[in-house]
């Protein structure tokens, strides 16, 4: 019944209440009585609850978990309420019906704790190294709302986002809280605590999540030992953390795969490519891979870069030879002719400046690797100009006999013609007379060799010009010849002097039309060889 139909607000001094229900806080499943006593009173008692009646008397069937309690005769009416429910949170009275009384309105208010906070993503939150973490944690179905704090290594994170939301029955809510954490805030196997609380939990309720940072593999590769002479055995090693674990190993050479070796260690002999070409390990894992080289300090000896060519240029101009070598450590370039000691070049080039027929031969490009090795390269040089003779001026014969004369050209490029010229004669080739023109070729130039048969008087006499000519001018040498002293049999010679390209003088010794050679002009007769 409506609490309205009680009139009368003034009781009988006789009847009034000793106990009445105050204002109660009660967490959500706890059990709570709320007192009402009347002495000396024996008629209806009324709990209301907002206003409306649960029952008459102590028939609260309509209510299961409410019970009036307490002993009648005594006038004690004590409303008990088993696992308070948030449909409890209300204003209760107690009324002495017959006496028309009411208690006080005694307020009872129902706190409701949070449900158990859950971070979104946990328990363990993952993300990439480089990225900002956000954490975000729900505590539902409160009353009042909650409080979120978020805790690591015991101290509370501030700067955090808070959000509440009324639910549809008007009394719980639902809090959610977002943080925010810089990446050089953050270390992986790190654990923040979310921790939710309101007047029913003061204590709280925590929950927790393990930070785990991942990254691509972070590589080291070693290499050992170094540095090491070419053709030593060398190991490669590349330790790698990653997160996720790493999935694959792969090698490569100068950009080329080695298909061969799979593991985090490679093994091999190495040469001097190594010092150019660099060793490469690339290592991956779920998220990508990374690569990391190293060249191997290798010792080697020269090698050819840059072969020098030989050259073949004109009288006066400049000739510009390019030898380039590899090696290590660094190396000594030298650049010398053959024959001679003088260094001409430190440098990979060497310039000789407007030639003369003299700096032709050969030249010698040396590199030195100190306590390695040493290479060279040799090249020729060949200076076009006109002819030049060098022949003995005078040469003998003996009177009677077949004599010769001799002349050597060296001439690049060859010469166009040869004379032999005497008196009113002019003879190139072939036979004239008593006289016979024979040319030679050789790998030092020409011998042009002017034969007489019959040697006279005369012949002693006479003067002989050997000429020759090419597009770049002449040469002219004048022989005489002279009779030669004693006699030797049947045996004639011819001695013969030129100069060679790199070998200084050599002395030619023609006997009975086969020549002999000399490299040395005061080598005795028993040191000629054929």
């Amino acid at each position: 019944a409506p609490s309205s139909l009680i009139h009368n607000t003034n009781p009988p001094l006789s009847a009034m209440f000793s106990q009445q229900p105050q204002d109660l806080v009660v967490v959500a499943g706890q059990p709570v009585t709320l007192p009402c006593t009347i002495p000396g009173y024996h008629g209806v008692v009324l709990w209301i609850k907002d206003g409306l009646a649960l029952g008459v008397g102590r028939d609260l069937a309509g209510y299961p978990r409410y019970t009036v309690i307490g002993d009648h005769s005594s006038g004690e009416h004590h409303l008990r309420i088993q696992r308070v429910e948030l449909m409890d949170d209300a204003v209760f009275e107690c009324q002495a019906v017959q006496a028309a009384m009411r208690s006080r309105p005694a307020r009872l208010t129902v706190l409701v704790p949070p449900e158990d906070p859950v971070i979104s993503g946990g328990p363990v939150v993952s993300l990439r190294a480089g990225d900002p973490l956000n954490l975000t944690c729900h505590a539902d179905n409160a009353k009042p709302a909650a409080s979120i704090i978020w805790i690591r290594n015991g101290e509370v994170l501030n700067g955090a986002m808070y959000s509440k939301t009324l639910l549809r029955d008007g009394r719980r809510e639902s809090t959610v809280s977002t943080l925010y954490l810089s990446p050089s805030n953050i270390e992986t196997g790190q654990q923040i605590i979310c921790k939710a609380s309101n007047k029913a939990v003061p204590n709280g309720k925590e929950t927790s999540v393990t930070i785990d940072i991942q990254h691509l593999p972070l590589v080291n590769l070693s290499v050992e030992p170094q540095p090491v002479l070419e053709g030593n055995l060398v190991k490669f090693h590349c330790s790698a953390k990653a997160n996720p674990p790493v999935t694959l190993y792969r090698w490569a050479k100068g950009g080329s795969i080695i298909k061969e070796v799979s593991g985090d260690t490679y093994e091999v002999i190495v040469d001097h490519s190594f010092f150019t070409e660099p060793v490469s390990c690339e290592v991956t894992n779920p998220l990508g891979s990374t690569n990391i080289s190293r060249n191997v300090d290798v010792y080697f000896g020269p090698r050819m870069a840059a072969e020098p060519q030989s050259l073949q240029v004109d009288l006066g101009s400049d000739a510009v030879f390019n030898c380039a070598w590899t090696g290590n450590p660094s190396l000594t370039i030298v650049w010398m002719k053959r024959g001679s000691g003088v260094v001409l070049s430190n440098e990979n080039l060497l310039t000789l400046k407007s030639v003369r027929q003299e700096d032709a031969g050969k030249y010698v490009c040396r590199a030195v690797v100190p306590r390695v090795g040493a290479g060279e390269k040799e090249v020729s040089l060949t200076v076009n100009g006109p002819p030049t003779i060098s022949s003995t001026q005078t040469q003998q014969a003996l009177h009677g006999e077949k004599g010769q004369i001799k002349c050597f050209i060296r001439s690049t490029p060859p010469p166009d013609r040869i004379a032999w010229s005497w008196k009113e004669t002019v003879l190139e080739s072939g036979t004239s007379g008593r006289y016979t023109v024979e040319t030679v070729t050789t790998e030092e130039g020409v011998i042009s060799t002017l034969t007489m048969s019959n040697i006279v008087p005369a012949d002693f006499q006479t003067i002989y010009n050997c000429t020759a000519w090419n597009s770049f001018g002449s040469d002219t040498e004048i022989i005489r010849l002279k009779e030669q002293g004693g006699s030797q049999g049947s045996t004639s010679s011819t001695f013969l002097f030129f100069r060679s390209r790199d070998r200084g003088f050599l002395q030619y010794i023609v006997i009975d039309g086969r020549r002999w050679c000399s490299v040395c002009i005061v080598e005795a007769a028993p040191a000629l060889r054929p």
